[in-house]
């Protein structure tokens, strides 16, 4: 089998430490010179410092309605992580890729640009839109900006969106939607031996932390259920927590984080809900009693909506034809889609080249065979496009 021919374009992305800390002007840079050497006219939405950078660019015609193909061009850090080999150097061997982004999820994105000179060979009849964004890893900031500009970027409303996460080129319909938050807990500092006339921050975050783990275990014993997901319900999780100085002072501030995923029919704000309103109606009130000043404060960290389109969308017949799949999956983890969906009012769903479990992994990998696979389905695509 002959090597897909993304791989020179995958090696130049890996190239780029986009690591979300990082800008990605350097990589947009090279897409957008890339592009416009095509002759294709490519638009930048960018954060106000001009560093961070969303690119949206069309071919065919930008007045009938088409498919967007959706990626993001940031990866995760690799601090502290057993790499074999320099990460942002692309390194193909044994039927795979390495390097960091090559599953998550630059390997899509270079399959996309890839195929543009054969969606240039002849005049399509629906437009293929490319959009790539920053900062998906830290909550998808770039593409919030970039959908509020998809009326000006692309007036006629796509027909649907295909979001190329690692999905093993498997047919994904629905993943959770999710809300995090930092909580902070201030309570007053004292000596440990007077401990009973001061507030504890560590002891009233724990209380709050407890509170969202039995709620999270009521989820998984109540439901609702989906066999379909991987996690065929919705979680509560705890990821962080740190309060204190030391043994003998009662600790004046603790934070932690925390997050919801649910099933797409489950109402996340009202689990929020839940959570505020007992710290504000059970704790602050006991706590207020040592210390009026005390707080409990909810920082929302991240705020993702779900996807979830029908099993017999026409966006989804297509995709799985498209695949040269007959079933569907759900999953857990989030993506762009469901922003596409509800702020921009458009289908989405998510099919792409590798696989999760290698995202976010030292010596991350695609398969050979999956970027040969994403490209078919793109061939495919532009031969719909064309009809």
């Amino acid at each position: 089998m002959s090597p897909p021919r993304c791989l020179p374009i995958l090696e130049t992305l890996v190239g780029f430490d986009t690591v979300s800390r990082n800008p990605n002007r350097p990589l947009a840079d090279w897409v957008e010179d890339y592009l416009r050497r095509l002759d294709v006219p490519v638009h930048r939405v960018s954060d106000p410092t001009g560093q961070w950078v969303n690119l949206f660019a069309t071919i065919g015609p930008p007045d009938v309605p088409g498919y967007v193909l959706s990626g993001h061009t940031d990866v995760v850090p690799v601090d502290g992580q057993p790499w074999s080999a320099d990460p942002f150097r692309l390194r193909v061997a044994d039927g795979r890729a390495f390097g960091r982004g090559t599953s998550d999820m630059k390997g899509f994105d270079a399959c996309v640009l890839a195929m543009v000179p054969a969606m240039l060979e002849r005049p399509l009849t629906k437009p293929i839109h490319i959009a790539l964004s920053f900062d998906e890893e830290v909550g998808c900031k770039g593409v919030r900006l970039l959908i509020a500009e998809l009326d000006r970027l692309c007036p006629v409303k796509p027909l649907g969106v295909i979001v190329g996460e690692p999905t093993g080129m498997e047919v994904v319909i629905a993943h959770k939607g999710k809300e995090s938050y930092r909580t902070s807990v201030t309570g007053t500092p004292a000596h440990s031996s007077l401990a009973p006339t001061a507030v504890n921050a560590v002891e009233w975050a724990a209380e709050l932390v407890v509170r969202i783990r039995d709620i999270g275990r009521r989820l998984a014993t109540e439901g609702p259920f989906d066999p379909l997901f991987d996690v065929p319900h919705s979680t509560a999780h705890v990821g962080q927590i740190h309060g204190g100085t030391t043994l003998n002072i009662v600790p004046e501030i603790c934070w932690f984080d925390w997050e919801f995923r649910t099933l797409p029919e489950v109402d996340l704000a009202a689990l929020v809900a839940e959570v505020k309103a007992h710290a504000e109606a059970r704790m602050l009130p006991a706590m207020r009693k040592l210390a009026p000043a005390v707080e409990i404060r909810f920082d929302q960290t991240t705020e993702l909506p779900p996807v979830d389109i029908a099993a017999d969308h026409a966006l989804t017949t297509l995709t799985k034809a498209l695949a040269g799949k007959n079933g569907h999956r759900k999953v857990a983890y989030g993506t762009e889609g469901g922003l596409f969906r509800r702020d921009g009012g458009i289908p989405a769903i998510v099919c792409g080249p590798g696989d999760i479990a290698q995202a976010h992994k030292p010596d991350e990998f695609v398969e050979l065979s999956q970027l040969a696979a994403c490209e078919t389905f793109l061939e495919r695509l532009i031969a719909h496009c064309r009809a």
